[in-house]
């Protein structure tokens, strides 16, 4: 190895991101979106916790994502206990998409 070659300096990742204004918004709305489902999780039936995940969070709302239509059907049915969960832990009122992603291999 040359001694006169310095190797270059690497950034992890979250680093990089919030160095720059724009990545560093997506990053803290991905977090936030992750803490979100983090709060709700405990009103899901524990069968659907694993399947259940979080998805965009923007300025219109934040979206759920379901890996199929049935599992969609019952995040709908429990959205008005999930508003009242993010509520009741001091998240600010936003609209709650459910969306159907089926998973990708």
């Amino acid at each position: 190895m040359n001694p006169s070659r310095q190797e270059p300096k690497t950034r992890p990742i979250s680093e990089a991101l919030g160095a720059n204004a724009t990545l560093g918004s997506l990053l803290a709305r991905l977090k936030e979106s992750e803490a979100r489902l983090a709060t709700v999780k405990s009103v899901l039936p524990a069968a659907m916790r694993p399947h259940v995940r979080a998805g965009v969070l923007d300025d219109t709302g934040w979206n759920l994502l379901a890996p199929n239509g049935a599992v969609a059907a019952k995040l709908r049915q429990l959205l008005p206990m999930i508003e009242q969960v993010l509520l009741d832990q001091g998240w600010q009122p936003t609209a709650i998409r459910v969306k159907v992603q089926a998973h990708r291999p």
